[in-house]
């Protein structure tokens, strides 16, 4: 390899052939004009190509480097002798490493101009236009420059830094459909062979044969060069050294088992779809297999969503198997999965006494079943997926080729199956513009003349894409106006309803609407009715609203007591969902009672063995804990933990929330070791069933911290508190609420170490953050600021600190219900302060 070195009189020259040693170089990815206009090798070692156009270029190259404090830098067109044979044979085997090794790439388009201004001063829709059709990203060479560097960086004709591989990413994958995993840097080989084929369709190269050569480094091949044997034959000597070495033909059989043929007139949804499309193929995760969740209304549009991505998926990697299965009940679940089996060939499936699920779970979690897409529509029934020892969810794959997406109107199914909110996008109502267009694919201009009625009409009908397709198949049938259809719609209220009636734990504003429309049309003792009020109340109690929040459930659980009784599954669900607002505001006597409550009626209507048994009687051994009742709450979680590992075995995830809430009565009481140890037990449980980065093993990572926080091990408990909040960083993100409980907990460690400081500082950036996310008055927020304030006093700064202590007590007094602090002490704020002599108090 030869390398450009610029001169301190600025001319360019060669180096000497450099064979084993190389120094950091930079180098430069561009699109060739023409031939006699670029600098080429007998150019440069003559001294001469300053007059031609390409010369520019070098320029630009040789400055940029310099600026980045690289002597030396690369470029095709003039640091590869082609006259040898031997030489250019061995710099298209050797390109793509050469990229790979190169401390900067930069892409030089001279098609994108900034009109000589910065390009940080200028809004994006200024250069976007031209930067998504630059020429650049049509050529069959620049696929390779910007997948192997691991820093490529976009300039415009004047020079000026467009952005770069990172901070582009999203749009580069629009542009090429190249995964963003691969432009990250994940290994090629993780890809699949036609995905990888995908992306370098449409792409052209001045020589022909060239469409095969600029694709060995992607696949990580290597053949030798003939130029005149043409496009075809060489298109076929790249596919036999791709057999040989992937033992994998690229028409390997896949499947796509969808059982609707595509919307043609699906509109919108972008956004979402972006979504998807960079987190459900198998290859965005080889880690593991990725779980994503469709949420929403009935009626948004989400079997539409989840159908056009598996279109778009099957058309993104042609390796990808996909499959559909409906789990509207559990026959309509095995009849798929017994197609799947079919298609699969799996042995034993069509034998009369055939346990079809677990042949079909096992099947797909096999590493030679290859990649796959599996879809569940319509999870709706949370008591068939989740209630017992045979639910459905305990029959899905598990396998990193595999990937499942899954749609329901129920939050809590979408939790319960992915265990992350960043996983669970939420459908809303479309957008105005939307749901517009949807109206107008079935019907005529002469339809939709009125722009009033037609914007009346799509309120009325909540923007809801089921909805507006109902309606414009009525008008289009009916031949009607929408004026028209609108005075007929007008009449009822109870159609609406009719739109709206679905069960789902959507966002309060759509429960406020719907609570208003049902209790005017079913009355206000209505199931309907009451489900929709229970909806709003669990998302008053999200926001922290706890006040109303209780007034709510507990006018809903006076409600269905009358209409359903006691012993009825959604009173005794009501029942659970006011202890738990009870609890929030630290009315621990109350919440104590009403678990007893439950737990009774549970047991009387479900059995003692019964997993929502099994949840109340946590759910009370907490509340017992933080009332300092320890050995009552350790002799009920050590009971739960016994019957969830005899009913649902020692590696449920309930099991595992058993042991750890065990771990945490035994660190209240101090027996230490004995938490420890539980901890440490839980967590190689965890790590080998749910894998490192699961929620729960990270919960039981930062217990154990606590822990050894609280034996002295301080050294020891940082070290695990650094690695749990880099692991949370990474999987929730930094702004995540159990994020900022991670790096509050580790405060709390540096304060034990005497590191005030750094401790002040670390809870001075969590309660910044808490602010943005949770807002000033959320109790997470009062938390931090009452840690600053302990820490402060430490510090003697007790001036600063009771000016502080002010602000949490007028805050406090807007806040509804009783601030309780997560961890060990749990002194009301008012006492903190008064009681920093004796204890210190930790707050999450």
């Amino acid at each position: 390899m030869r390398l450009l070195q610029r001169q301190g009189d600025g001319s360019v020259t060669l180096t000497k052939y450099l064979i084993d040693t190389l120094p950091p170089y930079a180098i430069l990815s561009h699109t060739w004009g023409d031939d006699d206009q670029e600098v080429n090798f007998d150019d440069i070692t003559k001294g001469l190509g300053q007059h031609k156009d390409g010369y520019r270029k070098i320029e630009f190259c040789a400055k940029q480097a310099s600026a980045d404090g690289l002597q030396y830098f690369w470029v095709d067109s003039c640091c590869i002798n082609k006259s040898s044979s031997a030489e250019l044979q061995e710099a298209i085997t050797s390109m793509f490493r050469w990229y790979q090794n190169s401390s900067k790439c930069y892409v030089y388009l001279p098609d994108v101009s900034n009109d000589n201004k910065q390009m940080n001063e200028l809004p994006r829709f200024f250069w976007e236009p031209a930067f998504r059709k630059s020429r650049w990203f049509t050529r069959g060479w620049t696929l390779q420059e910007l997948i192997a560097p691991r820093c490529v960086e976009f300039f415009s004709v004047e020079g000026q830094k467009i952005g770069d591989k990172t901070s582009l990413e999203q749009l580069l994958y629009e542009i090429t459909g190249i995964a963003i995993n691969a432009l990250r840097g994940r290994p090629l080989s993780e890809f699949g062979i036609n995905e990888r084929m995908l992306w370098s369709r449409g792409r052209e190269t001045k020589r022909k044969e060239d469409k095969a050569y600029s694709l060995l480094g992607i696949f990580g091949v290597s053949t030798y060069v003939n130029y005149g044997e043409g496009e075809e034959h060489a298109m076929n000597r790249l596919r036999e050294e791709i057999d040989k070495c992937s033992g994998v033909r690229p028409d390997q059989k896949t499947h796509f088992m969808v059982p609707f043929g595509r919307n043609e007139g699906f509109v919108g949804r972008d956004h979402i779809l972006q979504q998807l499309l960079t987190r459900i193929p198998p290859s965005a995760n080889k880690d593991d297999c990725q779980r994503m969740a469709i949420e929403g209304l009935g009626g948004v549009g989400k079997t539409q969503i989840a159908l056009e991505a598996a279109y778009r998926v099957r058309d993104m990697d042609l390796d990808c198997s996909v499959f559909w299965v409906p789990a509207i009940n559990a026959a309509s679940f095995e009849n798929s999965y017994r197609e799947i089996g079919q298609k699969l060939q799996v042995q034993g499936i069509d034998m009369d006494n055939a346990d079809v699920k677990t042949l079909v779970k096992l099947a797909l979690s096999q590493e030679n079943a290859g990649k796959w897409l599996l879809i569940i529509d319509n999870a709706d029934d949370l008591e068939l997926l989740f209630g017992g020892p045979q639910s459905l969810s305990d029959y899905l794959p598990i396998s990193r080729n595999g990937s499942i997406l899954l749609t329901t109107r129920d939050h809590r199914i979408a939790f319960k199956f992915t265990t992350r909110q960043a996983d669970i996008i939420t459908t809303m109502e479309m957008s105005e513009v939307e749901a517009l267009a949807m109206l107008q694919n079935d019907l005529s201009e002469s339809q939709v003349q009125s722009k009033q009625d037609t914007k009346r009409l799509l309120e009325a009908l909540a923007y809801l894409p089921l909805a507006i397709k109902q309606a414009s198949a009525y008008i289009a049938t009916e031949q009607l106006s929408i004026s028209e259809y609108l005075n007929l719609y007008r009449t009822s209220d109870a159609d609406m309803i009719g739109l709206l009636s679905e069960h789902f734990e959507d966002r309060h504003r759509y429960q406020e609407v719907r609570i208003e429309l049902r209790e005017k049309v079913l009355g206000i003792e209505h199931p309907d009715t009451l489900g929709s009020m229970n909806n709003l109340a669990l998302a008053l109690d999200s926001q922290g609203r706890y006040d109303e929040a209780e007034q709510m459930h507990r006018q809903i659980l006076k409600l269905r007591e009358k209409v359903l009784g006691r012993k009825h599954p959604d009173t005794l669900t009501s029942m659970n969902n006011l202890a738990l607002v009870l609890h929030r505001q630290g009315k621990y006597n109350e919440t104590e009672q009403m678990h007893r409550q439950g737990l009774e009626l549970r047991e009387k209507v479900l059995g003692r063995k019964h997993p929502e048994t099994f949840t109340t009687m946590n759910n009370l051994a907490i509340v017992l804990d933080n009332q300092g009742k320890y050995d009552e709450a350790e002799q009920m979680h050590r009971h739960t933990l016994e019957l969830r590992e005899k009913v649902l075995g020692r590696k449920h995830p309930e099991t595992f929330t058993s042991m750890h809430n065990l771990a945490i009565v035994l660190d209240h009481q101090g027996k230490y070791d004995e938490a420890e140890q539980m901890h440490r037990q839980g967590l190689e449980l965890k790590e080998k069933v749910l894998g490192k980065e699961h929620p729960f093993t990270l919960n039981s990572m930062s217990g154990l911290a606590l822990v050894l926080d609280h034996q002295g091990k301080y050294d020891e408990a940082e070290q695990m508190q650094r690695q749990t909040l880099e692991l949370r960083e990474k999987v929730l993100g930094r702004k995540h609420p159990d994020t900022l409980t991670n790096m509050s907990n580790l405060a709390l460690v540096l304060d034990s170490q005497g590191r005030y400081d750094e401790a002040e500082q670390m809870h001075r950036q969590i309660l910044e953050l808490r602010e943005k996310v949770l807002g000033r008055k959320h109790p997470d927020t009062l938390t931090s600021m009452n840690n600053i304030v302990i820490v402060l006093h430490r510090q003697g700064k007790h001036d600063e600190a009771e000016q502080m202590h002010r602000q949490i007590s007028t805050l406090k007094e807007e806040v509804p219900g009783k601030l309780v602090p997560k961890r060990t002490n749990r002194l009301a704020f008012g006492n903190w302060l008064s009681q920093l002599g004796r204890s210190r108090g930790k707050a999450a």
